[in-house]
């Protein structure tokens, strides 16, 4: 059974950016996630969710590196937490700043979660 996606913030404005491959590639993930799977790519983020995975997708394109944060352990949902392009050329771990989002969104979706008038679809 394929689950609603919820995205959070201003995580689907931000994908909308991304550069057509990457949408593409971040899409299939997602679409393999709502379907109970996880793509190969798609890897867990150590460090958050104390109980909520959150599932990390990265694509390279042209030099710059997308993210896209999801988790599926909450609730019925599928929540996407963040989206954003790593500025950073050095190192490969995640910026704190970019982690608080992830954090702050996770709880929202937690909120959601337990409240019976859930959003289906957008911005929350």
């Amino acid at each position: 059974m394929s689950k609603d996606i919820v995205f959070l913030g201003d995580s689907l404005e931000v994908l909308r950016g991304f550069p057509e491959e990457t949408r593409g590639s971040m899409g299939h993930a997602l679409h393999v996630a709502q379907e109970g799977g996880k793509a190969i790519y798609a890897k867990p983020l150590k460090g958050i969710g104390g109980g909520a995975t959150v599932i990390e997708i990265c694509d390279d394109h042209d030099g710059n590196t997308y993210r896209v944060m999801y988790t599926v352990k909450i609730g019925s949902k599928l929540y996407v937490l963040h989206a954003f392009q790593k500025k950073s050329k050095r190192g490969i771990e995640t910026p704190k700043s970019e982690i608080e989002t992830i954090k702050a969104r996770l709880r929202k979706a937690k909120e959601l979660a337990g409240s019976k008038n859930q959003p289906k679809e957008g911005n929350s």
